[in-house]
């Protein structure tokens, strides 16, 4: 019964939409410079000009591998003369495996609350799962599906790490509306909400989708070494122990939509994953395009990405519509979206911004927005860099010591410098002990860069260019030539190096994704 009543859901959302031919990529790319330039004009804002290759390479990797290029890379790249090369390299960079594992990082992020409660949690069975259903572009609606609909054990299947990690009733509700609707519903689990109108009645309506899941208990899986596991059972599980006191035992409703019948024991879950995901949702789509768009702007069309209502306006609205439709049309298409977006001028404008225009807010995307780079792209491009640690971190003790994932260097160096949840990507959150651990960490003090280079017995002028190339993937301008050949001349060559490399991966040119 529960499987007709889901493809029935499919089967209404789907046929429709099957004979809409998708727009291509080149004309909604078109569509993004033209939207975003008709009110630049309307404003009167001056228009960046298109970052240099260099910019763009730097960027492009960064955004979509999460790690910079290597030198031979950025050489590469800067001189090819090929006036389709951006196009050609976005591919390319879709295609990379750490395509799927950047986009994982950021979802575990995502999805995953830093908490007490989930301290005995390893995200890594995470982590993989979507890394694969990334790389192998899974469509956005049957990846939310299987995310979902998840059962089973975490070492089995990584997807139920999710549920594991959002262990309530409220808190599967709170993350799944804000996550794929762009809804913030929280407020309205002890009342009305306040600003958007979402009623008390709503709220426990979607979370009666959840009321069978149950979840394995975490922390005597970790005790046991065993791997803990999600079930969603037949029976009912309104559990008031387990509940806020303003819980409300009412029927299953979607949020804003109608009172399907439920299946009489059998699980609620993919009742709602079939209804999420359809088509003609008027959330699900939309939330997508504008997280995605956040994630390489640094802000949503309509911002904070997981408040969107009616009295939080889109800065371009017709511009959200276009992707939306696209992105359906796509069959909800995550690459091909990307694809789109960093194909337009917009996404290839400098950071500079023309001088006079300097204060043009960001929601204008007048120039490029600078990021600052997340924890993990750090590590990564520093890897990229200077090689695999020389030194090791301390190793993880205890019952987590023999979980996936719980030990290694970059499992602490993220741990250290991951921003809190909810952070503006455009505020550089470090204090003082990031920046001594970047500039005094002997995790980092790898020579092998230098003695490579020395070895090789170049000239000074082609090791500060190879060295500007592996960590800023440009070129030195002349006068920084000029400044590093003299240092270089003044003593120890070697030393010198040295210091120029300490330089350039501890500048903020470095840091951020520009």
């Amino acid at each position: 019964m529960a499987a007709a009543l889901v493809l029935a859901l499919l089967n209404t959302s789907h046929a429709a939409e099957k004979q809409n031919k998708p727009a291509s990529k080149v004309d909604l790319s078109s569509t993004i410079t033209a939207e975003v330039d008709k009110r630049l004009k309307a404003d009167n804002y001056g228009i960046a000009d298109r970052c240099s290759d260099g910019e763009f390479l730097r960027r492009a990797y960064l955004d979509i591998t999460g790690v910079i290029p290597s030198a031979e890379q950025a050489r590469t790249f800067i001189d090819d003369k090929d006036p389709s090369k951006r196009a050609r390299l976005i591919d390319e960079l879709l295609a990379s495996e750490n395509y799927g594992r950047h986009q994982a990082d950021i979802w575990q992020a995502l999805m995953l609350p830093r908490n007490s409660d989930n301290r005995r949690l390893t995200a890594q069975p995470l982590v993989d799962w979507f890394a694969v259903e990334f790389n192998k572009n899974t469509s956005w609606d049957k990846l939310v599906t299987d995310l979902l609909t998840a059962t089973g054990e975490q070492d089995k299947n990584g997807a139920v790490t999710y549920f594991l990690a959002n262990a309530t009733v409220d808190k599967m509700t709170d993350s799944v509306t804000k996550l794929f609707m762009g809804v913030q519903l929280q407020c309205a689990q002890c009342h009305n909400h306040p600003f958007t109108g979402w009623k008390q009645e709503e709220y426990w309506g979607m979370a009666q989708f959840f009321v069978k899941v149950q979840p394995g208990n975490v922390n005597k899986a970790a005790k046991e070494m065993t791997s803990p596991g999600i079930e969603e059972g037949k029976q009912v599980r309104f559990n008031r122990k387990t509940l806020p006191e303003s819980a409300k035992q009412v029927n299953p409703k979607f949020l804003g939509a109608e009172e399907p019948k439920m299946p009489t024991g059998e699980p609620y879950r993919p009742v709602l994953a079939a209804w999420l995901t359809s088509k003609k949702n008027p959330y699900f789509a939309r939330a997508m395009v504008n997280r995605t768009w956040a994630q390489f702007f640094g802000r949503g069309i309509v911002n904070p990405v997981d408040d969107m209502h009616k009295d939080n306006p889109a800065s371009h609205g017709e511009l959200l519509d276009a992707l939306t439709k696209g992105f359906i049309d796509d069959n909800f298409d995550l690459k091909n979206l990307i694809r789109t977006i960093c194909n337009s001028d917009v996404y290839q404008r400098s950071c500079k911004p023309v001088p006079g225009h300097e204060n043009a807010p960001r929601s204008v995307y007048s120039h490029m927005t600078v990021k600052v780079m997340t924890a993990e792209q750090l590590y990564d491009s520093l890897t990229q860099v200077v090689g695999k640690p020389a030194t090791p971190e301390r190793p993880v003790r205890g019952p987590q010591a023999k979980r996936p994932g719980s030990n290694g260097p970059r499992a602490n160096f993220v741990a250290f410098f991951q921003n809190e949840d909810g952070v503006d990507p455009t505020e550089y959150q470090a204090g003082i002990p990031q920046a001594l651990r970047l500039m005094n960490s002997p995790q980092f003090n790898n020579t092998a860069l230098i003695n490579n280079l020395v070895k090789a017995n170049r000239k000074p002028e082609e090791i500060i260019e190879q060295l500007f190339l592996t960590t800023l993937s440009r070129r030195p301008t002349t006068p920084e030539m000029t400044k590093m050949t003299a240092l270089v001349q003044k003593g120890n060559p070697r030393d010198a190096y040295g210091d120029i490399l300490w330089v350039l991966v501890n500048s903020s040119e470095f840091t951020l994704n520009h």
